[in-house]
């Protein structure tokens, strides 16, 4: 067995923490409802809204696990005060879909739309972060359905509910509108290094106009 690890690494890597959040060994099962049964032949991946073309554009299954792979090194912020640091996850860049199914010019934000009617919204510009990745794998191997098989988001500079598990599509929007979880009173940005846990946080601007 190793050395015990010292103080001076352990206040090192702990550092690298956002406020709040609490290092976790281990990755913990975190989701409201059920677990969705994979249809590999039912499956699809759409995009759609304001697509710079007007047309939705969809992948099957086999037609989307054929795109490019790549993979990010990233840390996993939960908003129940878990982190998991530097798991590496593989799967397809949000910037892939942005090239190959490109946005009207005048978009502003994404819904991700998820199994049973799960959503989170993300602004463009989070949403083309180089390190945004719909994720099938994580450290080689693929993801279990309790998290998130075959598809889920990771978003690695904002808390992970606006990544989802179980992702089917995204909408391209030229306006900003709640999710899922921010109509339920969770900040509508989700920046874990600002704490943007909750609703009653939220500054002018973070939200869509009433």
């Amino acid at each position: 067995m190793g050395q015990p690890e010292s103080e001076e690494h352990r206040a090192a890597r702990e550092s690298t923490l956002p406020p709040g959040q609490r290092l976790q060994r281990g990755w913990p099962v975190t989701h409201y409802g059920p677990v969705p049964k994979f249809r590999p032949e039912r499956w699809e991946f759409r995009v759609f809204g304001a697509t710079a073309d007007g047309e939705k554009h969809c992948w099957t299954h086999e037609e989307f696990s054929a795109l490019p792979f790549s993979t990010v090194v990233a840390d996993l912020h939960c908003v129940t005060k878990f982190s998991m640091l530097a798991a590496e996850w593989g799967g397809v860049p949000a910037r892939t879909i942005l090239e190959l199914a490109p946005p009207a010019p005048n978009v502003t934000h994404v819904m991700v739309w998820a199994e049973y009617g799960f959503s989170a919204n993300l602004r463009l510009t989070d949403f083309a972060s180089e390190r945004t990745i719909f994720a099938t794998h994580k450290d080689g191997e693929l993801l279990t359905a309790e998290h998130g098989f075959p598809l889920r988001l990771i978003v690695p500079h904002l808390y992970a509910w606006k990544g989802p598990k179980w992702v089917r599509g995204v909408e391209y929007m030229t306006a900003d509108r709640r999710g899922f979880w921010e109509e339920r009173g969770y900040h509508n940005i989700g920046d874990p290094w600002s704490e943007q846990r909750y609703s009653y946080q939220e500054e002018p601007g973070d939200g869509p106009e009433l």
